[in-house]
């Protein structure tokens, strides 16, 4: 193997390394020293060059990958709804008008404030929120970075996400209905 595909093989590994390399914030050189002791080798050289040669391709690709995102969000649309409630429960419920999601031993229901049922066992119990669903053109499916793109812009903003569904066309964001303005803004900021 070569030392271009150990550096890139040690990198895949790192997220946290791609972002920085991806957005030109990271020192080249520092991080060539670290990537030549974890790879015991003695050419550093040739992984300095691996590593900027490898920056250039991650910078030219998110780019690309952003720019798709953001064409498929602004051809999107969103809907906003108030007093919702997230539970979720070790046994099914009979509940009017609610999403429900089962997984193994448990079930979590999305439902309308007034129909939130009163004598239930919950393992979680989210009250007060705000289910906001942005509708997509179809190519969402085959859209690769879309939820990872919203997760960021999201987290970056220090916004919680109590639950996040992507379904088909639908991606569907509860958030607590303090954080509910905040992620409204943010995202219609994105979305046309």
């Amino acid at each position: 193997m070569t030392i271009a595909q150990s550096v890139r093989n040690y990198l895949r590994n790192k997220p946290y390394l791609l972002e920085a390399l991806e957005k030109n914030i990271v020192n080249v050189s520092e991080l060539s020293r670290q990537i030549q002791n974890e790879l015991k080798t003695d050419n550093m050289s040739a992984v300095k060059a691996a590593l900027r040669r490898f920056s250039e391709e991650l910078h030219k690709h998110k780019q690309k990958r952003e720019e798709k995102v953001l064409a498929l969000l602004k051809r999107s649309s969103i809907t906003v709804y108030d007093r919702k409630s997230v539970i979720i429960t070790s046994k099914e419920v009979q509940t009017k008008d609610s999403m429900k999601v089962d997984l193994p031993g448990k079930y979590v229901y999305l439902i309308d404030e007034v129909n939130l049922p009163e004598q239930i066992s919950t393992l979680v119990r989210h009250e007060k929120c705000t289910m906001i669903i942005i509708n997509s053109p179809k190519e969402l499916e085959a859209t690769p970075g879309v939820v990872a793109f919203l997760t960021a812009v999201l987290a970056e903003q220090n916004v919680n996400m109590i639950e996040f569904i992507s379904c088909w066309t639908e991606t569907i964001i509860v958030v607590e209905k303090k954080d509910s303005l905040k992620t409204y803004e943010v995202l219609t900021n994105i979305v046309g």
